[in-house]
């Protein structure tokens, strides 16, 4: 459920995204994008690692990718590229995401399991 809930917020920042100023596209666009991307891309390989310390070490950079997103969308809203209404939509898929993989981390073995 974390990565589909986690992809879905990669359609969301791709759409908000499009609003910002053309000059903006390739600069803190670009940055966003990476970052949101980051996150499934980070559980999808967490979940293919047999390592139980591998797991947990994707799972956190794809958390802390978040914590990285947040931050660059706040910088969006602050310069008006995207509205606030965007930002706490974001904001809150943003928590939601947080909130599932921290409950994978709590729950991954911390021993190998291949």
């Amino acid at each position: 459920m974390a990565w589909q809930e986690s992809h879905k917020l990669v359609l969301s920042v791709y759409k908000a995204t499009k609003l910002f100023p053309a000059d903006e596209r390739f600069a803190l666009a670009d940055q966003i994008r990476r970052c949101v991307v980051s996150v499934t891309s980070n559980i999808a390989e967490g979940f293919g690692r047999n390592s139980g310390r591998d797991k947990l070490q994707f799972y956190a950079i794809s958390r802390g990718s978040l914590f990285e997103l947040e931050s660059q969308l706040l910088i969006a809203r602050d310069l008006d590229y995207i509205s606030g209404e965007i930002f706490k939509n974001l904001e809150c898929q943003i928590n939601f995401v947080s909130r599932l993989i921290s409950g994978i981390i709590k729950t991954a073995p911390t021993k190998d399991v291949g």
